[in-house]
């Protein structure tokens, strides 16, 4: 009798088990689904406005370029996850698309459409909010709160190999070397000091250089899955995971608002 009441017990305790994992794996289920579909509101509609739009000048190219880019990464994105955090990933490389779709609208003195929801580390970045001009390893670096021939360059506010790089209009993707390697090269504390430092609209941790975090990267959404900092005219995944596009002038780079 014993032995029976002992043989009860243990398949009791083996269906239980059984249920939870079913339940914990439909939870699972349901969560990339729902996940994944979000994410496809945010890269259907970066689509759309990506078919859409041509530039007319050299900003709203090179920003509809930089757009281009993270549509094709959230598709690539999206197709591979596997879990909610790479669906979320592939959302915010699309939503960065979104922000180049606004910024190459605005340069092309057209409506910037709805707003678009904020992306990882872009608060705590802030925003260019004057022109600065700073010479950089032999070169002029310029920044501005507004698109030119000199400011082709857009990108949306975020962090880039673990340091805030601000929203703006820059005349070169200066952060792009960093997007490639991981790690900001050995003079990039004097170029975020000298071009950021006291600007209103940007956080004075930002001005100094950021918070590189224990390994020096980014952390976030640019390291398998990017969000974006792959490619940008200028940043981002595929973005973050930069390094798969590249490019110059018109061209994709890696850069990212």
């Amino acid at each position: 009798m014993e032995i029976v009441l002992i043989v009860l017990v243990i398949a009791a305790v083996a269906l239980l088990v059984l249920r939870s994992k079913k339940k914990s794996a439909e939870a699972a289920a349901t969560a990339l689904a729902d996940a994944k579909a979000d994410a496809r509101q945010s890269i259907e509609r970066l689509g759309g406005q990506v078919y859409n739009l041509i530039g007319t000048d050299t900003p709203s190219k090179q920003a509809l370029a930089d757009a281009s880019e993270r549509n094709i990464a959230a598709g690539s994105q999206i197709d591979q996850a596997t879990t909610p955090e790479q669906a979320r990933l592939a959302k915010q490389t699309a939503l960065e698309g979104l922000y180049y779709i606004r910024a190459a609208r605005l340069a092309m003195g057209m409506d910037p459409g709805p707003e678009v929801q904020g992306i990882d580390g872009q608060q705590q970045a802030g925003r260019v909010t004057e022109e600065r001009k700073v010479d950089f390893e032999g070169r002029e670096v310029t920044a501005s709160p507004d698109p030119s021939d000199r400011t082709p360059n857009y990108y949306p506010g975020g962090r880039v190999a673990g340091r805030p790089v601000p929203a703006g209009w820059y005349s070169e993707p200066w952060w792009r070397p960093a997007l490639v390697a991981g790690a900001w090269g050995m003079g990039s504390m004097f170029l975020f000091s000298a071009m950021f430092s006291g600007m209103a609209g940007v956080p004075a941790e930002t001005a100094a250089g950021g918070d590189l975090g224990a390994d020096g990267s980014d952390g976030g959404a640019g390291d398998d899955y990017d969000s974006g900092d792959a490619g940008d005219s200028g940043d981002g995944m595929f973005g973050g995971d930069d390094g798969m596009f590249g490019g110059d002038g018109g061209s994709m780079d890696f850069g990212g608002f």
